[in-house]
């Protein structure tokens, strides 16, 4: 199964591929790497999930973040290569959790994305290496933001 079929599977929702907010590209890539800048956690109204991580929000509340995440990286994905069936494989992401000082669980926030990932591209593909740590805070906000490396099919 290819991995617009997977998602098609999934019955989620893509959120509008984000546009910058500030002077970066949101995707650039390289011979066969994709290089995904930070993004947040865009909902299909165009809306941010906002709030601290052990403050307003939950780890619960988190971990649904940070899977928004990745629907925007997907959307992103999708927007400029024309097809998620470009991605061969995930191969490193970096979460950050917008959380209260004494927040611990920036792993279990961040598998959010990573399953998502997991069950687009299939664990052998769809698992990377991977960071997940605590920020002080975000831009506007934001609950969590990640940025990810694939490789892409030659």
């Amino acid at each position: 199964m290819t991995p617009e079929t997977q998602f098609e599977k999934l019955g989620l929702e893509l959120p509008p591929a984000p546009a910058p907010v500030g002077v970066y590209k949101p995707l650039l890539t390289d011979g066969n790497h994709c290089y995904v800048s930070g993004h947040g956690p865009l909902l299909p109204d165009g809306s941010l999930i906002k709030g601290r991580v052990g403050g307003e929000l939950t780890a619960e509340e988190g971990k649904l973040a940070a899977r928004q995440v990745g629907l925007a990286i997907l959307a992103t994905l999708k927007s400029h290569l024309g097809t998620i069936n470009r991605v061969k494989r995930v191969i490193k992401v970096l979460g950050m959790v917008n959380c209260t000082p004494d927040f611990e669980q920036h792993p279990f926030v961040i598998n959010g994305c990573s399953e998502l990932f997991a069950q687009v591209w299939g664990t052998e593909n769809g698992v990377g290496v991977r960071s997940a740590v605590g920020m002080g805070s975000l831009p506007n906000n934001i609950a969590v933001e990640i940025e990810a490396l694939f490789e892409l099919h030659e």
